[in-house]
């Protein structure tokens, strides 16, 4: 393989003299400058963010969450028959049993006393009351 070169270099030499400088690489400060770029941000809220609000939802494991609707059809139940025991048909006069408090007092004879006291001027006969007092304190029991 046979590599030649242009005998003729007189075009070359025509346009650039032999003592001339070589031409100056750009630097970074012969570049397009800072001002030249421009990035517009915009900082107002937009009508995105005001209608998506965000909430943090818990996400519980399975066990976790049988626990919670176990209590909640507890509570649900006693709820119901609150407004059966005191004849309310409207939320205006609800009567509340906490069950955490409930469910703090140690024995069973405590509990009962604790729903007597709570309950003690129910519209219903008191086998009514006592019957009502002795499923809570076993639903209670499974919680």
């Amino acid at each position: 393989m046979e590599c030649s070169l242009p005998t003729n270099t007189s075009t070359f030499a025509s346009k650039r003299s032999p003592h001339s400088p070589l031409p100056k690489p750009m630097g970074p400060k012969e570049g397009p400058t800072k001002s030249q770029f421009h990035v517009n941000f915009n900082t107002e809220k937009s009508d995105l963010t005001d209608r998506k609000k965000k909430y943090l939802t818990a996400k519980y494991g399975q066990h976790q969450m049988n626990l919670i609707k176990k209590r909640l059809r507890v509570e649900m139940w006693m709820y119901e028959q609150l407004q059966a025991l005191y004849n309310i048909s409207d939320d205006s006069n609800d009567v509340e049993i906490d069950l955490d408090e409930l469910l703090d007092i140690e024995e069973d004879i405590g509990r009962k006393e604790w729903l007597r006291n709570k309950i003690i001027d129910a519209k219903q006969s008191k086998d009514v009351v006592e019957s009502f007092i002795v499923e809570l304190l076993e639903k209670a029991k499974t919680l």
